[in-house]
């Protein structure tokens, strides 16, 4: 089974607090220029994407240096059934995920939350999250890549809260 968690990159899209917002102008038009092409600019971290150990470990691996190999092939798919009210910051936990029933986990482990279907709405970023217990169970099963269908697998703190990486801190700084 295809799994595609991609959203298309648009101007006004929602991106996680303090990153760059997605900006597109046109560059060259067809009257002036014979083509159309338009500039994007937008941080690393915007839409669907990858995060290499750099992102959060000094001297971890940039995501050139990670291997296309280590992103493709089997995967647990984990279907915590959350709501589709898209009601926000619900944690995730062993418990929620089931994780009990595992003596171990293939390297890569999807969390397939439905998420996705509030892309675009105002409660988008107070997506569901792992805790960190979740994401050190995970880890200790086996688990090496871990994918979600919301913007992150940490909690998007309301403004004003600090921010708590630790499935990022988990997963990257385990390489």
């Amino acid at each position: 089974m295809l799994i595609d968690l991609s959203h298309p990159i648009i101007a006004g899209m929602p991106v996680l607090p303090g990153d760059p917002q997605v900006r597109i102008s046109p560059a060259l038009t067809i009257a002036a220029d014979g083509v159309a092409v338009a500039a994007i600019a937008c941080g690393s971290q915007t839409g669907t994407h990858i995060d290499a150990p750099a992102h959060l470990v000094p001297g971890g691996r940039t995501i050139e240096q990670v291997s296309l190999d280590e992103l493709v092939g089997e995967a647990l798919v984990l279907d915590p059934a959350v709501p589709a009210t898209c009601a926000g910051r619900e944690a995730l936990t062993p418990e929620r995920l089931g994780l009990a029933r595992f003596d171990a986990v293939p390297r890569m482990v999807l969390v397939r939350t439905g998420w996705d279907r509030c892309f675009g709405e105002p409660r988008y970023l107070q997506h569901p999250y792992l805790t960190r217990e979740a994401a050190a169970e995970l880890w200790r099963l086996g688990m090496r890549v871990l994918g979600i269908d919301a913007p992150s697998p940490d909690r998007t703190p309301p403004a004003g809260e600090p921010l708590d990486l630790a499935v990022h801190e988990i997963v990257l700084g385990g390489d």
